[in-house]
């Protein structure tokens, strides 16, 4: 009897290389895309807003003051926050970079002591404990109540939380007074229609895998790119000198604002010629960013920006026309004539200022549906306040049909560019520095006021650190493991429901695998199918599989071919474990019922004997290369044997005796 090919044996150890592959996976942007029928041509006048309740060109108001931030930044001052309050969440925040739940519950009390003496700040921290099930048992009642109050009393991390809950359980009509409300907060104090800084949201993963190229570019003053431009620019490079007055204006690549930095390295980049820093220098005089405002200085700064086709300069110069500041008098006509000049060179802002003339009627005749194409032309290029001005129209019904829905997630988008975003600073930098426990801590409260970044942050340090995370459960102690899996499995969950297909594949994972939870192959797949709706390679071949062997699914094998083609259509990097699958699927068609039908079926059950095998070798680059140019080789060499067995038989077959009668 002629020996077996070696290939049945390889066979489940390329499919164990297949499950293990995972693709780099991103959220997702969305694109606003309106159809005729949304438009409404026909308004009455009456419909139409006040010139004060759409006055967008007001001057900003008193900045919000993040009682947070007092404690973060020692720097900062915050009068409306009580010194035990911050005493208090300093110890809080303390106990969990150090690991000491004793110290972070004597530490809660206190803080319970201010929330029920009617603190604000104090209530939405116990809120979010509530919540969270941090030194708490969690108790969505009271998380709903002491957030309740906590907004009540002008607390916007609450009014954050609270519209983040009501988002979540599509209640859009409570939703988006809230959002409404944070979004126009955060947008005051931009004074000019350039996108505002903002904070970065920095992923600490890909994938699986740490994100290390992003981290590495986040160090502040101790990554070596920064100090290598800094001393090009105190060499006497210009473009060295406006790069440093980028990163310190903006607060960018793990950097603290500080316009008085970013203001000395613009004026020093002009001095060497570089005049991309005009319109800048124009901007910080205009805000009075870390300067006292001056008008007068801005229209100079901008003036020059602009005589060298700076185009984005003209709209600076358009909001002092339109205001009459640093200039003889207001000229609405010269406004439009500069935003126009912005607009015709692909300037957002350009199309957003125009599109509040024609909202308003100043110095054109009023055309609200002018003034809807105009937003969405800059809101598709991601203006905030052009967003902010689409999400009014779908919320009032005016030159849009109303939408809540969609006037919801427009202001919840402009909302998270608040200053409580700074809180991710804080949390990145604790990471950084190997503070797990801060770092969870901080990520876990910006989960709760809805960042998607967050949850996915807070839930992959979780999984990753494990008892090194400093969780924190709900009897005072650490966090258990079901505790611990729960949190994460809870936080993937939400950051999933919002685009994270990483998210929900991990989601779809842990109830395959019941890891942390009950194995459930039904949930397993709807968590597939929502990362599939998003264009994951990994997830339709998950649910190809699942249609291959009937997990979750019925089993249907043409389901099953079409997912695997459709995994490869999405990711090119997927041509390896597509073609082992689909000849899975080929065995499985022509031979049914063979011992290697059997062998891929037994995979689940050999898989834990030798994951650490196929972790230590297959997936060792070149091991891996060879073994599946092996595999191919002995596959090939295997069919052709057989073939050539089959054809020998079938020549060795006697005809039969014809005999005459």
């Amino acid at each position: 009897m002629p020996r077996r090919s070696t290939f049945p044996h390889l066979l489940p150890l390329l499919l164990l290389l297949l499950s293990l592959l995972r693709f780099t996976l991103a959220v997702r942007p969305f694109v606003l895309v309106i159809s005729n029928e949304d438009l409404i041509k026909d308004y009455s006048s009456d419909s139409l807003p006040s010139e004060s309740e759409w006055d967008d060109f007001s001057p900003p108001s008193a900045s919000f003051a993040d009682p947070w931030l007092s404690v973060l930044d020692p720097s900062s001052s915050d009068l409306s926050t009580s010194d035990e309050f911050s005493s208090s969440l300093s110890d809080l925040i303390a106990a969990f970079s150090s690991g000491d739940p004793a110290a972070a519950s004597a530490a809660a009390a206190q803080i319970a002591a201010e929330a029920s003496a009617g603190a604000p700040a104090a209530q939405s921290v116990i809120g979010f404990l509530y919540g969270a099930g941090v030194l708490r048992t969690p108790d969505k009642a009271r998380h709903f109540m002491y957030h309740s109050f906590a907004a009540d009393g002008g607390d916007l991390h609450s009014k954050m939380a609270l519209a983040y809950s009501y988002f979540r359980q599509e209640m859009y009509e409570k939703a988006v007074v809230l959002y409404a409300e944070l979004a126009e907060a955060a947008l005051t104090g931009f004074l000019m229609s350039k996108e505002p800084p903002m904070m970065e949201a920095v992923r600490l993963h890909s994938g699986t895998e740490e994100n290390r190229e992003a981290l590495r570019k986040s160090r502040g003053e101790d990554d070596e790119d920064f100090q290598i431009t800094e001393y090009q620019a105190q060499r006497g490079n210009a473009a060295a000198m406006y790069k440093l007055g980028l990163l310190y204006y903006y607060g960018l690549r793990g950097l603290r604002r500080d316009h008085a930095k970013a203001r000395y390295w613009f004026f020093k980049a002009v001095e060497k010629g570089d005049t991309r820093a005009m319109e800048l220098l124009g901007e910080i005089y205009a805000r009075g960013a870390g300067v006292e405002r001056n008008y007068t200085k801005a229209f100079e700064w901008l003036s020059l920006a602009a005589k060298q086709q700076y185009y984005s300069a003209y709209n600076g110069l358009g909001y002092l026309y339109v205001k009459g500041y640093g200039v003889e008098e207001k000229n609405l006509s010269k406004a439009k004539e500069y935003f126009q000049i912005a607009a015709e060179h692909k300037e957002p802002g350009g199309h957003y200022n125009l599109g509040v003339l024609y909202l308003k009627g100043l110095g054109v005749k009023r055309d609200v549906v002018t003034a809807c194409n105009l937003f969405l032309v800059a809101a598709n290029a991601g203006q905030p306040k052009a967003l902010y001005q689409v999400a009014k129209l779908f919320q009032k019904g005016i030159g849009l049909k109303k939408n809540l829905q969609m006037a919801t997630l427009l202001f919840k988008t402009v909302a998270e560019r608040g200053p409580w975003s700074s809180l991710s600073r804080w949390a990145l930098e604790a990471y950084l520095k190997g503070d797990t426990g801060k770092a969870l801590f901080l990520y876990s409260r910006m989960a709760e006021l809805g960042y998607e970044v967050a949850q996915s942050n807070a839930a992959w340090i979780l999984d990753r650190y494990g008892e090194q995370s400093m969780c924190m459960g709900e009897a005072g102690g650490f966090c258990s493991d079901t505790e611990r899996h729960l949190r994460a499995h809870s936080l993937w969950w939400q950051a999933s429901e919002q685009g994270n297909e990483h998210a929900a594949l991990l989601i779809g994972d842990a109830y395959y695998y019941g890891r942390g939870i009950e194995r459930d192959y039904e949930r397993a797949a709807e968590a597939y199918l929502h990362a599939q709706s998003q264009s994951n390679a990994h997830a339709m071949f998950n649910l190809g599989y699942m249609h291959e062997h009937g997990q979750g699914l019925p089993l249907d094998l043409h389901l099953a071919k079409r997912y695997y083609d459709q995994a490869l259509d999405v990711d090119p990097a997927a041509k390896l474990p597509v073609a082992l699958a689909l000849f899975s699927l080929w065995v499985r068609k022509n031979y049914a019922e063979s011992f290697l039908v059997s062998f891929i079926d037994a995979l689940p059950d050999t898989y834990p004997r030798i994951q650490e095998w196929v972790e230590g070798i297959l997936m060792d680059e070149g091991n891996a290369t060879i073994l599946t140019l092996l595999a191919c080789l002995i596959t090939v060499l295997y069919l052709r044997e057989r073939q050539r067995r089959q054809a020998g038989a079938a020549a060795n077959v006697q005809p039969p005796e014809v005999g005459l009668n």
